[in-house]
């Protein structure tokens, strides 16, 4: 559960006490004001991660167990941001709002890998461009490869799934499947300058940064959906990103205040 200002109860009192621990003085009361708010910043700027005075997951667990060196960094937007051309303030609110929050699964028998969600319609489309028909594929395995979306395990479960299609076809299982923080479709590694599908698997399997990497390609990739994120644009650039449903969960007014807020916090600190 991510903590933010003004989340309140036994979680924040628990961050508080964290932080006390590593040298910050607070009183655990419990509320995340200003002076939590402040430590969590101080914190995250210690560790290298994101410095966006949120406590989520991989800020709670760098308190507890050490920061996770696949965790993207605030260094890693920074890059992204002077690659793009963009404000840093602008940078920070697309990763808090369009990315997942996490790129990598923590504990259980995925612990360390990649977060992914298999496209069994996808994996169909791909047999055909690799030349495999996939018909027979549809009637033995219907839940690896089908006409219609679907069949979803969630979470670390997908890595069965993603396995299991690899052995019918390991490029396009691959190329079937969405990864990392900001869930691009596999399938787009050419067009995104990868030399092969497994090149880009690797890359993120690597880290946070490197799947942020590929992300700022996909956006240098479409000139409108850049130009959008230049000019902070957040209504055409949550419809071209997240398609003609955005408005339903809010997309580009959670954008436009994550941005307004990363600005104040960056200007405070300038």
């Amino acid at each position: 559960m991510t903590l933010h200002y003004g989340s309140t109860g036994p979680a924040v009192e628990r961050l508080q006490n964290d932080l006390r621990r590593r040298g910050f003085g607070l009183t655990a009361d419990g509320i995340y004001g200003p002076a939590t708010e402040t430590a969590v910043r101080a914190f995250q700027r210690e560790q290298g991660l994101v410095i966006d005075g949120l406590a989520g997951r991989k800020t709670q667990r760098a308190l507890q167990q050490g920061r996770d060196p696949k965790a993207l960094r605030q260094a890693d937007l920074v890059g992204a941001a002077e690659t793009l051309e963009v404000e840093l303030a602008a940078m920070m609110a697309v990763n808090e709002v369009e990315s997942r929050g996490v790129g990598f699964h923590h504990g259980g028998p995925r612990n360390g890998a990649p977060v992914i969600l298999f496209e069994r319609h996808i994996m169909r489309r791909r047999l055909e461009h690799h030349g495999i028909s996939p018909k027979p594929w549809e009637s033995r395995t219907p839940n690896l490869v089908n006409r219609h979306p679907g069949g979803y395990q969630g979470g670390p479960h997908e890595h069965g799934r993603l396995a299991r299609a690899g052995e019918i076809h390991a490029e396009a299982a691959i190329e079937s499947a969405s990864w990392g923080l900001f869930q691009i479709m596999g399938f787009h590694w050419q067009h995104l300058g990868y030399s092969s599908a497994r090149v880009w698997e690797e890359a993120m399997r690597a880290s946070e940064g490197r799947q942020l990497e590929a992300f700022v390609s996909f956006i240098e990739s479409d000139h409108a959906l850049h130009a959008a994120l230049r000019h902070r644009d957040w209504r055409d650039f949550a419809r071209r990103y997240n398609g003609p449903d955005f408005e339903r969960n809010d997309y580009d007014t959670r954008l436009d205040a994550a941005y307004r807020r990363h600005a104040r916090a960056l200007e405070r600190v300038a």
